[in-house]
Protein backbone atom coordinates (compact mmCIF):
# COMPACT_ATOMS: atom_id res chain seq x y z
CA UNK A 1 0.00 0.00 0.00
CA UNK A 2 2.80 2.39 0.90
CA UNK A 3 4.47 1.72 -2.46
CA UNK A 4 1.17 2.38 -4.24
CA UNK A 5 0.62 5.65 -2.38
CA UNK A 6 4.19 6.65 -3.11
CA UNK A 7 3.76 5.95 -6.81
CA UNK A 8 0.53 7.97 -6.89
CA UNK A 9 2.23 10.88 -5.11
CA UNK A 10 5.08 10.78 -7.61
CA UNK A 11 2.69 10.77 -10.56
CA UNK A 12 0.76 13.74 -9.09
CA UNK A 13 4.00 15.64 -8.55
CA UNK A 14 5.09 14.99 -12.13
CA UNK A 15 1.65 15.97 -13.41
CA UNK A 16 1.69 19.27 -11.51
CA UNK A 17 5.26 19.95 -12.69
CA UNK A 18 4.27 19.29 -16.30
CA UNK A 19 1.31 21.64 -16.01
CA UNK A 20 3.51 24.31 -14.44
CA UNK A 21 5.88 24.02 -17.37
CA UNK A 22 3.00 24.72 -19.75
CA UNK A 23 2.79 28.24 -18.36
CA UNK A 24 5.32 31.04 -18.33
CA UNK A 25 5.37 34.40 -16.62
CA UNK A 26 6.68 37.42 -18.45
CA UNK A 27 7.00 41.10 -17.65
CA UNK A 28 9.48 43.95 -18.00
CA UNK A 29 12.46 43.13 -15.83
CA UNK A 30 15.38 45.55 -15.73
CA UNK A 31 18.55 46.11 -13.74
CA UNK A 32 19.92 49.57 -13.09
CA UNK A 33 22.75 50.38 -15.51
CA UNK A 34 21.51 48.24 -18.38
CA UNK A 35 21.37 49.85 -21.81
CA UNK A 36 19.36 49.03 -24.92
CA UNK A 37 19.44 50.42 -28.43
CA UNK A 38 16.27 50.82 -30.48
CA UNK A 39 16.28 51.17 -34.26
CA UNK A 40 13.10 52.46 -35.89
CA UNK A 41 12.25 52.41 -39.60
CA UNK A 42 8.77 53.41 -40.65
CA UNK A 43 6.75 55.04 -43.40
CA UNK A 44 3.29 56.56 -43.14
CA UNK A 45 1.31 57.46 -46.26
CA UNK A 46 -1.82 59.57 -45.91
CA UNK A 47 -4.22 59.97 -48.83
CA UNK A 48 -7.02 62.54 -48.79
CA UNK A 49 -9.45 63.38 -51.60
CA UNK A 50 -10.53 67.04 -51.59
CA UNK A 51 -13.05 68.05 -54.26
CA UNK A 52 -12.20 64.90 -56.25
CA UNK A 53 -8.46 65.70 -56.17
CA UNK A 54 -6.30 63.21 -54.30
CA UNK A 55 -3.50 64.53 -52.10
CA UNK A 56 -0.69 62.39 -50.69
CA UNK A 57 1.49 63.04 -47.66
CA UNK A 58 4.37 60.73 -46.69
CA UNK A 59 6.42 60.64 -43.52
CA UNK A 60 9.53 58.48 -43.21
CA UNK A 61 11.51 57.88 -40.03
CA UNK A 62 14.94 56.29 -39.61
CA UNK A 63 15.92 56.72 -35.97
CA UNK A 64 18.26 55.16 -33.42
CA UNK A 65 17.47 55.69 -29.74
CA UNK A 66 19.48 54.60 -26.70
CA UNK A 67 17.55 53.49 -23.63
CA UNK A 68 19.36 53.54 -20.26
CA UNK A 69 17.85 51.96 -17.17
CA UNK A 70 18.45 54.75 -14.66
CA UNK A 71 16.26 53.59 -11.77
CA UNK A 72 14.48 50.42 -10.73
CA UNK A 73 11.86 50.35 -7.99
CA UNK A 74 9.35 47.63 -7.13
CA UNK A 75 6.88 47.24 -9.97
CA UNK A 76 8.39 49.83 -12.31
CA UNK A 77 11.54 51.29 -13.86
CA UNK A 78 12.71 54.67 -15.10
CA UNK A 79 14.19 54.54 -18.60
CA UNK A 80 16.21 57.42 -20.05
CA UNK A 81 15.83 57.85 -23.81
CA UNK A 82 18.19 59.73 -26.14
CA UNK A 83 18.02 60.13 -29.90
CA UNK A 84 21.40 59.10 -31.32
CA UNK A 85 20.40 59.31 -34.98
CA UNK A 86 17.36 61.12 -36.35
CA UNK A 87 16.40 61.13 -40.02
CA UNK A 88 13.03 62.38 -41.18
CA UNK A 89 11.51 62.81 -44.61
CA UNK A 90 8.23 64.73 -45.06
CA UNK A 91 6.62 65.10 -48.47
CA UNK A 92 3.38 67.00 -49.10
CA UNK A 93 1.95 69.31 -51.77
CA UNK A 94 5.15 69.22 -53.84
CA UNK A 95 7.13 70.23 -50.77
CA UNK A 96 9.83 67.86 -49.58
CA UNK A 97 11.63 68.16 -46.27
CA UNK A 98 14.45 65.64 -45.81
CA UNK A 99 16.72 66.08 -42.85
CA UNK A 100 19.44 64.17 -41.09
CA UNK A 101 19.85 65.77 -37.67
CA UNK A 102 23.63 65.20 -37.83
CA UNK A 103 24.11 66.88 -41.20
CA UNK A 104 23.87 70.69 -41.30
CA UNK A 105 21.45 72.03 -43.86
CA UNK A 106 21.35 75.81 -43.67
CA UNK A 107 18.40 76.13 -46.06
CA UNK A 108 16.19 73.83 -43.95
CA UNK A 109 15.16 75.15 -40.49
CA UNK A 110 13.72 71.76 -39.50
CA UNK A 111 17.23 70.27 -39.53
CA UNK A 112 18.37 72.81 -36.94
CA UNK A 113 15.35 71.94 -34.82
CA UNK A 114 15.96 68.20 -34.92
CA UNK A 115 19.67 68.70 -34.21
CA UNK A 116 18.69 70.17 -30.83
CA UNK A 117 16.98 66.86 -29.94
CA UNK A 118 20.10 64.74 -30.44
CA UNK A 119 21.71 63.25 -27.30
CA UNK A 120 19.24 65.08 -25.03
CA UNK A 121 17.71 62.92 -22.26
CA UNK A 122 14.05 62.44 -21.46
CA UNK A 123 12.56 59.76 -19.24
CA UNK A 124 9.80 57.18 -19.41
CA UNK A 125 8.39 55.57 -16.29
CA UNK A 126 7.33 52.03 -17.21
CA UNK A 127 5.44 49.58 -15.02
CA UNK A 128 6.54 45.95 -15.09
CA UNK A 129 3.33 45.14 -16.98
CA UNK A 130 4.24 47.61 -19.76
CA UNK A 131 1.93 50.45 -18.76
CA UNK A 132 3.54 53.87 -19.31
CA UNK A 133 2.81 56.03 -16.28
CA UNK A 134 4.89 59.12 -17.07
CA UNK A 135 7.04 60.79 -19.74
CA UNK A 136 9.19 63.67 -18.50
CA UNK A 137 11.38 66.17 -20.30
CA UNK A 138 10.34 65.71 -23.92
CA UNK A 139 8.10 68.77 -24.09
CA UNK A 140 10.96 70.89 -22.74
CA UNK A 141 13.29 69.51 -25.40
CA UNK A 142 10.80 70.46 -28.10
CA UNK A 143 10.44 73.97 -26.67
CA UNK A 144 14.22 74.41 -26.86
CA UNK A 145 14.27 72.99 -30.40
CA UNK A 146 11.64 75.49 -31.54
CA UNK A 147 14.17 78.29 -31.03
CA UNK A 148 15.59 77.18 -34.39
CA UNK A 149 12.49 78.66 -36.07
CA UNK A 150 12.62 82.07 -34.38
CA UNK A 151 13.89 83.91 -37.49
CA UNK A 152 11.00 82.69 -39.68
CA UNK A 153 7.75 84.46 -40.40
CA UNK A 154 5.07 83.84 -37.78
CA UNK A 155 2.97 81.53 -39.95
CA UNK A 156 6.08 79.55 -40.91
CA UNK A 157 7.07 79.29 -37.25
CA UNK A 158 3.65 77.88 -36.35
CA UNK A 159 3.77 75.39 -39.23
CA UNK A 160 7.19 74.08 -38.19
CA UNK A 161 6.21 73.94 -34.51
CA UNK A 162 3.13 71.89 -35.38
CA UNK A 163 5.16 69.55 -37.56
CA UNK A 164 7.68 69.09 -34.75
CA UNK A 165 4.97 68.44 -32.15
CA UNK A 166 2.96 66.10 -34.38
CA UNK A 167 5.99 63.95 -35.16
CA UNK A 168 8.14 64.13 -32.03
CA UNK A 169 6.00 65.56 -29.21
CA UNK A 170 5.10 63.67 -26.03
CA UNK A 171 1.73 62.47 -27.31
CA UNK A 172 3.17 61.26 -30.62
CA UNK A 173 6.07 59.51 -28.87
CA UNK A 174 3.80 57.87 -26.32
CA UNK A 175 1.39 56.73 -29.03
CA UNK A 176 3.97 54.68 -30.92
CA UNK A 177 5.67 53.43 -27.76
CA UNK A 178 2.36 52.12 -26.44
CA UNK A 179 1.93 50.13 -29.64
CA UNK A 180 5.55 48.95 -29.70
CA UNK A 181 5.75 47.72 -26.09
CA UNK A 182 3.50 44.78 -25.24
CA UNK A 183 1.37 45.21 -22.12
CA UNK A 184 1.69 41.90 -20.28
CA UNK A 185 -0.99 40.25 -18.12
CA UNK A 186 -0.32 39.90 -14.40
CA UNK A 187 -0.90 36.12 -14.51
CA UNK A 188 1.04 33.34 -16.19
CA UNK A 189 0.31 32.56 -19.83
CA UNK A 190 0.64 29.54 -22.10
CA UNK A 191 0.68 28.96 -25.85
CA UNK A 192 -2.62 30.22 -27.26
CA UNK A 193 -3.36 32.61 -24.39
CA UNK A 194 -4.93 35.89 -25.52
CA UNK A 195 -5.20 39.14 -23.58
CA UNK A 196 -6.11 42.75 -24.28
CA UNK A 197 -5.82 46.38 -23.18
CA UNK A 198 -7.29 49.69 -24.36
CA UNK A 199 -5.56 53.08 -24.60
CA UNK A 200 -6.54 56.52 -25.94
CA UNK A 201 -5.51 57.62 -29.41
CA UNK A 202 -2.80 60.25 -29.08
CA UNK A 203 -0.88 62.65 -31.28
CA UNK A 204 -3.60 64.15 -33.45
CA UNK A 205 -6.60 61.86 -33.80
CA UNK A 206 -9.04 61.50 -30.91
CA UNK A 207 -10.49 58.12 -29.98
CA UNK A 208 -9.32 54.74 -28.68
CA UNK A 209 -7.15 51.78 -29.62
CA UNK A 210 -8.13 48.30 -28.45
CA UNK A 211 -4.98 46.15 -28.34
CA UNK A 212 -4.98 42.35 -28.46
CA UNK A 213 -2.05 39.94 -28.06
CA UNK A 214 -1.60 36.17 -28.21
CA UNK A 215 1.29 33.93 -27.22
CA UNK A 216 2.31 31.81 -30.22
CA UNK A 217 5.41 29.90 -29.09
CA UNK A 218 8.07 30.25 -26.40
CA UNK A 219 11.22 28.68 -25.03
CA UNK A 220 13.60 29.45 -22.18
CA UNK A 221 14.96 32.62 -23.83
CA UNK A 222 12.39 34.02 -26.27
CA UNK A 223 8.68 34.26 -26.96
CA UNK A 224 6.83 34.87 -30.21
CA UNK A 225 3.77 37.04 -29.72
CA UNK A 226 1.22 38.17 -32.28
CA UNK A 227 -0.70 41.39 -31.90
CA UNK A 228 -3.66 43.16 -33.46
CA UNK A 229 -5.39 46.41 -32.68
CA UNK A 230 -8.69 48.03 -33.57
CA UNK A 231 -8.62 51.80 -34.00
CA UNK A 232 -11.72 53.98 -33.82
CA UNK A 233 -11.93 57.77 -33.71
CA UNK A 234 -14.48 59.86 -31.83
CA UNK A 235 -16.51 61.28 -34.69
CA UNK A 236 -17.82 64.32 -32.78
CA UNK A 237 -14.55 65.70 -31.39
CA UNK A 238 -12.92 68.54 -33.32
CA UNK A 239 -9.23 68.39 -34.15
CA UNK A 240 -6.75 70.60 -35.99
CA UNK A 241 -5.20 69.30 -39.21
CA UNK A 242 -2.40 70.72 -41.35
CA UNK A 243 -2.92 74.30 -42.60
CA UNK A 244 -4.91 74.98 -39.39
CA UNK A 245 -8.02 73.28 -40.77
CA UNK A 246 -10.60 72.31 -38.14
CA UNK A 247 -12.29 68.97 -38.70
CA UNK A 248 -13.99 65.96 -37.18
CA UNK A 249 -12.84 62.46 -38.06
CA UNK A 250 -14.80 59.25 -38.55
CA UNK A 251 -11.95 56.83 -39.14
CA UNK A 252 -11.36 53.20 -38.21
CA UNK A 253 -8.61 50.73 -38.86
CA UNK A 254 -6.48 47.82 -37.71
CA UNK A 255 -2.85 47.09 -36.91
CA UNK A 256 -1.17 43.69 -37.16
CA UNK A 257 2.07 43.10 -35.24
CA UNK A 258 4.59 40.30 -34.85
CA UNK A 259 7.05 40.29 -31.96
CA UNK A 260 10.08 38.28 -30.96
CA UNK A 261 10.53 39.00 -27.26
CA UNK A 262 13.58 38.62 -25.01
CA UNK A 263 12.18 36.89 -21.92
CA UNK A 264 15.01 38.13 -19.70
CA UNK A 265 13.92 41.78 -20.06
CA UNK A 266 10.47 41.52 -21.68
CA UNK A 267 11.64 43.83 -24.48
CA UNK A 268 10.83 42.96 -28.11
CA UNK A 269 14.07 42.29 -29.99
CA UNK A 270 12.14 42.49 -33.28
CA UNK A 271 8.74 43.99 -34.05
CA UNK A 272 7.06 44.37 -37.44
CA UNK A 273 3.82 46.34 -37.69
CA UNK A 274 1.39 47.19 -40.47
CA UNK A 275 -1.51 49.61 -40.01
CA UNK A 276 -4.32 50.65 -42.34
CA UNK A 277 -7.05 53.17 -41.52
CA UNK A 278 -9.94 54.40 -43.65
CA UNK A 279 -12.76 56.88 -43.20
CA UNK A 280 -13.63 60.53 -43.60
CA UNK A 281 -12.64 63.91 -42.29
CA UNK A 282 -15.33 66.56 -42.23
CA UNK A 283 -13.65 69.92 -42.79
CA UNK A 284 -15.47 72.69 -40.94
CA UNK A 285 -16.47 75.99 -42.56
CA UNK A 286 -13.44 78.26 -42.86
CA UNK A 287 -13.81 81.12 -45.33
CA UNK A 288 -10.14 82.05 -44.93
CA UNK A 289 -9.24 78.58 -46.25
CA UNK A 290 -11.88 78.67 -48.98
CA UNK A 291 -14.14 76.15 -47.21
CA UNK A 292 -17.63 77.63 -47.63
CA UNK A 293 -19.53 74.67 -46.15
CA UNK A 294 -18.72 71.51 -44.22
CA UNK A 295 -16.74 69.31 -46.59
CA UNK A 296 -16.48 65.52 -46.37
CA UNK A 297 -12.96 64.37 -47.24
CA UNK A 298 -12.20 60.64 -47.66
CA UNK A 299 -8.93 59.62 -46.00
CA UNK A 300 -6.73 56.55 -46.02
CA UNK A 301 -3.63 56.06 -43.85
CA UNK A 302 -1.09 53.24 -44.30
CA UNK A 303 1.87 52.72 -41.96
CA UNK A 304 4.56 50.06 -42.28
CA UNK A 305 7.12 49.92 -39.49
CA UNK A 306 9.90 47.72 -38.19
CA UNK A 307 11.79 47.95 -34.92
CA UNK A 308 14.88 46.25 -33.53
CA UNK A 309 15.95 46.43 -29.90
CA UNK A 310 19.25 44.98 -28.72
CA UNK A 311 20.80 45.00 -25.29
CA UNK A 312 24.14 46.81 -25.27
CA UNK A 313 25.15 46.23 -21.66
Amino acid sequence: MKKLLGAIATLLTLSFAAKAQDYMSINYNFNKGEQFELEQKSRTETYTTVNETQQRVTRDYNNIITIDVTDVIPGKAVLTFRYKELRFNFNAKNQNIFVDAKVDKAEEPFQAGLKKLLDQPFTVELQSTGVITKIDGLDNLLSNAEAAFSSLKKNEQEAYKKLMKDQFGTDAFRAWLEQLLIMYPAHGIKTGTQWEESVPLRGGLIGRIDLYWNLQTWDSQTAKIGGTSKINTDKVQTLTLDDDIKATAEISGTTSSNYLVMRSSGMPSICVQNTEMNGNYTYKVNKAKGIKHDLKVPVKVITNASYKIKQMK
